[in-house]
């Protein structure tokens, strides 16, 4: 039986789709820490899109298609993959539950919670798919960020890798100030592009498939480097 069979079947059994999934991923991958990790994230993406989903009331295909792009799936996977979508949409817990669940399902997985951070990035990634980001999804996404934790610096660095936030935008990428010198900004730009190397990805256990998401942030990264080496530079 595969990983989203019993998920499903766990589902199926309890009729709590939120609690019995969570507990799933717990529970069902002990000792095998790296599939957990991944799973985690899988599930965190599924579960956060169909809520994320009904924020503005409306499912695009071209929202339906950016997520088949950063989350892939054995197409033998595909049926079980959507029975869990839905269970997640008609769950009537909020999703802020979701995220709450979903974050205490991060600290589990050996404590790496870099992957909060991308599963924000993918749901962005997802939201902005056709062609615009809607006021309630965006609410949607600020929320998502603070039960999480994150930082208000943090998740405007995420947003201005996907939404134009005007002159500040390469300094709100890089999550550093007009005020900073160079030095001060070239240290912070080599260490997320570090952070966001692919060993370092696969390390945190962020599914090869999501690498293009990774490959999307490191380009407005060097952009946002790139801009402001020659703003200074003409400086």
């Amino acid at each position: 039986m595969s990983i989203w069979e019993s998920l499903v079947s766990i589902v199926g059994a309890t009729g709590n789709a939120l609690a019995a999934v969570v507990e799933a991923v717990r529970t069902l991958l002990e000792g095998d820490p790296e599939t957990r990790r991944q799973v985690a994230f899988s599930v965190s993406m599924i579960a956060l899109s169909a809520k994320m989903a009904k924020a503005d009331g409306a499912v695009s295909e071209a929202e339906v298609q950016a997520f088949r792009d950063i989350f892939k799936y054995p197409d033998d996977q595909a049926h079980n993959v959507a029975r869990l979508y839905n269970l997640a949409r008609q769950d009537v817990a909020g999703y802020e539950a979701y995220a709450e669940k979903l974050a205490g399902l991060c600290v589990s997985c050996d404590g790496d919670c870099s992957m909060l951070e991308d599963i924000v990035d993918g749901l962005f990634h997802i939201a902005k798919a056709d062609g615009a980001l809607h006021e309630k999804e965006l609410a949607f996404l600020t929320r998502v960020a603070d039960v999480f934790g994150m930082s208000e610096q943090r998740f405007r660095g995420i947003m201005a890798r996907h939404v134009d936030l005007g002159e500040a935008d390469p300094y709100e990428v890089l999550g550093v100030s007009r005020k900073d010198d160079f030095a001060e900004i070239r240290k912070r730009y080599r260490a997320l592009a570090s952070e966001n190397h692919p060993d370092r990805l696969a390390a945190r256990g962020v599914p090869v498939t999501l690498h293009r998401v990774a490959s999307d942030r490191m380009a407005a990264l060097n952009a946002a480097y790139e801009a402001i080496a020659r703003e200074r530079k003409a400086a």
